[in-house]
């Protein structure tokens, strides 16, 4: 069966039947079906409608409340913490960043944690959510598998532990880096498998300190198995994956301790098997104007970014590129040219509607 290219819009409704089969309040579905999207078009494929399988499973366990509504507990005029309920982190990453900016733009800057939340997508997308605004955005967050090993280390301890950050920008659109501490993430290996694609050395290592080459084989290995993982940033301690795993730790400290999230290698075996998850998230958003005299910010991001284009590169076919030109240039392919779906991904969609007992609605574009 040959990859379906879906569009955008079959996505959208295909990701908002399912979810509105699953129970979840009619307010957050539109909300968390749009951050999925958007994430299926900037090409991460690993954290966009490829993750409803995982959601089934969590909600069939009892761990994700799909109805559940994000309250604020704590709120100062810079500073405010939220409880997710258990839902999906999607809906509440968005009203946490949009909080946020909202405190930057009365006091200069604004932090917002949240605790007791799933799994958010891609945290770029929130980070854009800022620079979109005229904030600086920062954004980490925690993650439920123990899937990376620690430099010098042979079993994994941390999760893939995202960071992201934003900053507007006058001519260009904002930049905006989106990264695991990890050198990729879980999806990305599973991505792999679905299209039988070998895994780079230096991706996932085995318990030997080995590299793995096969994605499903890697996969089922992270998912299953206390020995090996993936390597921090930098894969190899020569390569200085030292910098990646203090990164990982960084992102831990501040969406794990400070918001209240789990640890998980110290958390998970006290949990009943319906416990909540407990993701934490931390969103930041810096205002320009309580620094720089209003536009100055955005033109030096503009100087820096056009800077950086005019490099000659060492490959003349390939330009120096900034954060954000690859999804961005990724995202115009994918609204001419449509999402990809590869054939195991889509059988197991097909699966997931038959379940959930609504329509399989994804049209080829």
């Amino acid at each position: 069966m040959s990859t379906l290219h879906a569009t955008a819009e079959s996505v959208d409704e295909q990701i908002k039947l399912i979810l509105g089969s699953w129970g979840m309040a009619p307010e957050l579905i539109d909300e968390a079906a749009k951050v999925m999207v958007e994430t299926d078009l900037m090409g991460v494929d690993s954290h966009g409608i490829s993750m409803l399988m995982t959601y089934e499973t969590k909600r069939q366990e009892g761990r994700l409340d799909l109805k559940a509504a994000p309250k604020i507990e704590n709120q100062t005029a810079a500073t405010a913490s939220i409880d997710a309920g258990a839902n999906l982190g999607h809906p509440v990453s968005v009203m946490a960043m949009n909080l946020a900016v909202d405190k930057a733009e009365q006091v200069g800057v604004g932090l917002v944690t949240v605790r007791n939340s799933h799994h958010f997508g891609a945290a770029g997308y929130y980070a854009q959510i800022a620079a979109n605004r005229g904030a600086l955005g920062m954004v980490a967050s925690t993650a439920r598998g123990i899937t990376v090993v620690p430099t010098g280390g042979a079993a994994p301890v941390l999760g893939t532990n995202p960071l992201a950050y934003a900053a507007p920008a006058k001519r260009h659109r904002p930049w905006v880096l989106d990264m695991a501490t990890s050198t990729v993430a879980v999806g990305k290996v599973r991505v792999y498998g679905y299209q039988n694609k070998p895994l780079p050395d230096g991706w996932v290592s085995d318990g030997s300190g080995q590299p793995m080459r096969d994605g499903t084989e890697a996969y089922n290995m992270l998912i299953d198995s206390d020995m090996g993982g993936l390597t921090p940033i930098g894969g190899t301690r020569e390569l200085a994956s030292h910098k990646g795993y203090g990164l990982g730790v960084l992102a831990q400290i501040l969406s794990g301790a400070l918001a209240g999230g789990a640890f998980v290698p110290v958390d998970k075996p006290k949990e009943a098997p319906d416990s909540p998850e407990n993701i934490g998230h931390f969103f930041m958003a810096i205002a320009p104007g309580a620094f720089q005299p209003a536009g100055d910010f955005e033109e030096h991001v503009d100087t820096v970014i056009d800077t950086l284009h005019a490099t000659p590169p060492a490959d003349p076919d390939q330009p120096v590129l900034v954060a954000g030109d690859p999804e961005a240039a990724k995202r115009a392919e994918r609204l001419e040219k449509g999402i990809p779906i590869p054939s195991a991904l889509d059988e197991q969609l097909r699966g997931v509607c038959e379940r959930a007992g609504v329509a399989y609605v994804l049209t080829e574009k």
